[in-house]
């Protein structure tokens, strides 16, 4: 016959009608209990002291006879299983709690370790000889209560699967996850969907859920997330660095749960099945868009006017009336979420932060210094002190402060003939103007070595000389580095021959050269014009001086002959 439970209110319903002074039978219809049972009752009752003319019978009476009415087991040798487990009762405690203080086995474990041995007994007698005689079990301990929070006083955060939903980035499903911010006092929660558990995307879903609540809370506890906590700690936790900032920017503590410990957060930790349960499972979703917008709706229309199970009031309400004038308002602008990191200084004065490059001053040349990136700005700073700040360029770009080069090689790095033409002049004019007509053209660029190389013979020959060859060079169109340095080495060898003997000048008297008034002619004029012609062919002309070497009568002079 199987055992039935009998409650004390029962057993007191009957000894109650049993002092009135009601029949057997009558008790029989109003309670159900047969006659039998009703004279057990009654005599249990008398066997504890009670006189059923007496006092009416109270509860402690009532929960002695239920007490004597269950039943006891029998006395007597220990079961097949609990005889087997007897042998090894020392071991099994062994095994279950180490004395040095090391973790345990589990009991399933320990299970197949007294296989092993020969001993085979269901797993269900293993936990119950394991409770009763081995202390399994007893570590578990008492819970109570916290103490509830004040409005505005605490928002629990934690990451939950959600589940499949398709993604057009990449055309496939992927799994997406549910940021839960749920705020202890009110119960009002907000959901963020993403496909991953980054800090880019914890920090945009805190502030969505800011937003969504119109305020931040004063502190903000959450789950030990790799993208947020650096190293767990129960006493000391280490933040991730841009995470610590953020708390900074919105002015909340950040309070990190003790890792592997659910109960540090007992509020949005069972509201992440209530969320997969109620929200997401059995719906169709197109994309994690169209999952976002339906999460703020079913957040604000369907959790949000629940009856809360603990509160028994509605949280959406709770929220309008006590807490959304608690939270600390929206005074900063949205953050932009900074990416740091460690880079070297390389010797072309530039350091790499994803992949890009920005210039540093020549004096930290070699040097580790930490970069912080945002979506505007890049910081570079040694020691904690930032040195330089540029404009945040896309991968594959680089931003260069030519202020950042020596003095000497900026020119050439900006690949700026003015600024040569410039320190040509400030050097000498002929320099300068050799410069401009070196540099003139298209493209100047494929010259300014030989500039370079001009402005350094200055430093050899020295500015003077440099200046006249140049000089020199403008005056026959040599516009060539190499043609001025030949100039320059010619004259300093002709400077580096003896200068010859010292004489006296003598003058010598011109031998050709003529008086001035023999370049003076005057014509003669006869009185008729032009001289007349004499009619007589044969008149010989008179000679005007002895020959010196008349003509002979043959007219030509024998070989060999002398005039």
């Amino acid at each position: 016959m199987a055992y039935v439970e009998i409650g004390m209110w029962e057993v007191l319903e009957v000894l109650r009608r049993v002092h009135r002074g009601e029949s057997q039978a009558a008790i029989r219809r109003v309670t159900g209990r047969t006659r039998k049972t009703v004279r057990r009752y009654t005599a249990l009752a008398r066997k504890l002291g009670w006189d059923p003319t007496g006092p009416e019978p109270d509860e402690v009476l009532a929960r002695a006879v239920t007490r004597r009415l269950r039943p006891v087991p029998a006395e007597g040798s220990p079961g097949p299983s609990e005889a087997q487990l007897a042998a090894h009762r020392e071991q099994i405690r062994e095994w279950l709690a180490p004395e040095d203080e090391r973790r345990g086995l589990k009991l399933s474990k320990v299970q197949q370790l007294l296989v092993r041995r020969g001993v085979d007994v269901p797993y269900s007698s293993l936990h119950r000889y394991a409770v009763a005689h081995c202390g399994f079990g007893e570590r578990r301990r008492h819970t109570v209560r916290m103490a509830e929070t004040r409005p505005g006083e605490v928002a629990e955060v934690d990451f939950g699967r959600l589940g499949f939903v398709w993604d057009p980035a990449c055309e496939r499903r992927r799994v997406h996850y549910a940021l839960l911010v749920t705020l202890s006092h009110s119960r009002h929660q907000y959901l963020h969907v993403c496909a991953s558990q980054t800090l880019d995307d914890v920090l945009e879903g805190l502030e969505d859920a800011w937003e969504f609540f119109g305020g931040v809370p004063a502190r903000v506890i959450l789950d030990n997330l790799k993208a947020a906590v650096t190293k767990a700690d129960r006493y000391d936790p280490v933040f991730q660095r841009t995470f610590e900032e953020y708390a900074r920017h919105r002015g909340f503590v950040i309070d990190a749960a003790v890792a592997r410990h659910p109960t540090g957060k007992p509020k949005v930790e069972r509201n992440v099945q209530y969320v997969r349960e109620s929200f997401f499972r059995g719906e169709t979703w197109r994309d994690r868009d169209h999952v976002q917008r339906e999460a703020q709706r079913w957040c604000l229309e369907v959790a949000g006017q629940r009856v809360h199970g603990t509160t028994r009031q509605r949280p959406l309400a709770v929220f309008e009336n006590e807490e959304r004038a608690a939270l600390q308002p929206l005074v900063a602008s949205r953050f932009d979420p900074p990416s740091w990191a460690v880079a070297k200084v390389h010797p072309d004065h530039h350091v790499q932060f994803q992949k890009a490059l920005y210039s540093v001053p020549t004096r930290h040349v070699g040097k580790r210094v930490s970069v912080r990136g945002d979506s505007k700005l890049v910081r570079i700073y040694v020691d904690g002190l930032c040195v330089k700040t540029h404009k945040r360029m896309k991968e594959g770009h680089r931003s260069t402060d030519y202020a950042d080069y020596p003095e000497e090689l900026a020119p050439y790095a900006r690949r700026d003939p003015e600024a040569l033409i410039r320190e040509g002049r400030r050097q000498g004019e002929h320099i300068g103007r050799f410069l401009e007509k070196l540099l003139a053209g298209d493209f100047p660029w494929a010259k300014l070595r030989q500039a370079q190389q001009l402005l350094r013979l200055a430093n050899r020959y020295g500015r003077t000389r440099v200046d006249a060859a140049c000089r020199r060079a403008v005056y026959f169109e040599l516009y060539n580095t190499r043609r001025v340095q030949k100039i320059l080495e010619a004259e300093f060898e002709r400077a580096a021959e003896p200068d010859p003997p010292c004489g006296q000048l003598v003058l010598l008297p011109p031998r050709f050269l003529r008086a001035a008034d023999s370049f003076t002619h005057t014509p003669k004029e006869e009185p008729d014009g032009d001289q007349p012609l004499t009619e007589d062919r044969d008149e010989t002309p008179e000679a005007l001086g002895p020959a010196r070497d008349p003509a002979r009568p043959g007219g030509v002079r024998k070989e060999g002959e002398t005039p």
